[in-house]
């Protein structure tokens, strides 16, 4: 299983656009049930930090990109962050409740 994590900052008056576009994103996944892809995204309190967690089960699974929300999501995400995207692989060492086990 590959995890990656993502963290970035949005401007704030594109902060609560951005947890649309996320959220459409998720009800997209709960009707179509992709298997394999482990996601989760987080608000931070300071309310424009966004953390998502992607867990694929097959490495060369790619299950998020191909989805319409997804890519609407994606289309100008640039113009609504403040810093580049930090992106990383990271390996899970211990997890409760949070992957389906």
């Amino acid at each position: 299983m590959s995890t990656h994590i993502i963290r970035y900052e949005t401007k704030p008056d594109r902060a609560d656009e951005n947890q649309l576009l996320v959220e459409a994103v998720f009800e997209q996944l709960k009707a179509e049930r992709p298997e394999g892809l482990h996601y989760a995204t987080f608000r931070m309190e300071d309310g424009v930090s966004f953390v998502h967690i992607v867990g694929y089960d097959d490495d060369d699974a790619d299950l998020l990109r191909p989805l319409t929300a997804f890519k609407a999501f994606q289309q100008d995400a640039a113009d609504r962050m403040i810093a580049p995207v930090q992106r990383g692989s990271a390996t899970v060492v211990g997890s409760y409740g949070f992957f389906g086990e």
